[in-house]
């Protein structure tokens, strides 16, 4: 395989999405491998060392979330989940389980595309206490446990500040409520949401220093948060 080619491994059952991602990925300078069935994929993942996985839920053998967990038990090799199943309980589960994205079947190439390419850029990032995270405007330090927006300091409350930082180690990836609030608050409270609608809507306040200040947290309704990899 020629350097700087990522390896992408697909696990579908279904013959017309594998050759629909054959033909996008080659034509976008991505290997292909393919897998039908769950244990295939997962022998094919440790023998190949995918750069990345296209996982399908929905497989013969195995559920997708037991696969993802299978992975997830001994890889951090980024795994998009590309289903039909599209609702708000699906998709937490399978992005608490450890998927770093999750794509409803029919979906935009070039949508993947850039989700692709999100999480294997988070994939190459290490991220570290002693490191400065950044997107678009907004700038945090964490030795500092300082933040700027746009070169000015904003003034964050200490969970405000735990919050974005744990988005940013996050960037360009949905953080599901439960995953936010298990970080931030611990196990016991995983179930209070509405800690976050709070303090999520004063931290945008807070980042947004004028009109012209992009955005940089969107909400996925029902499901969590994603900060923008700007």
């Amino acid at each position: 395989m020629k350097d700087g080619v990522k390896r992408v491994l697909v696990i579908d059952d279904e013959a017309s999405i594998r050759k629909l991602l054959r033909v996008s990925l080659e034509a976008n300078s991505y290997h292909v491998d393919e897998a039908t069935q769950a244990r295939e994929g997962l022998s094919l993942v440790a023998s190949l060392r995918p750069d990345l996985v296209l996982l399908d839920l929905g497989l013969p053998d195995m559920t997708g979330l037991e696969v993802l967990k299978e992975i997830r038990g001994w890889s951090q090799v980024p795994v998009i989940v590309l289903t039909v199943q599209d609702s708000d309980n699906d998709k937490i589960n399978a992005l608490d389980g450890g998927a770093d994205d999750y794509i409803t079947k029919p979906f935009s190439v070039p949508e993947l595309l850039v989700r692709m390419r999100v999480a294997l850029r988070h994939s190459q990032q290490a991220f570290s206490d002693k490191t400065d995270l950044v997107s678009g405007p907004v700038k945090v330090d964490l030795p500092g446990h300082t933040v700027t927006v746009e070169g000015e300091h904003v003034k964050l409350t200490a969970t405000e500040f735990n919050i974005l930082k744990v988005l940013m180690k996050h960037k360009g990836k949905v953080v599901t409520h439960r995953m936010l609030l298990n970080e931030v608050w611990g196990p016991q409270s995983v179930e209070h949401t509405h800690y976050l609608r709070v303090y999520v809507g004063a931290l945008r306040k807070k980042l947004k220093l004028r009109d012209s200040t992009p955005e940089v947290i969107v909400t996925e309704a029902g499901v969590g948060y994603r900060l923008l990899d700007l």
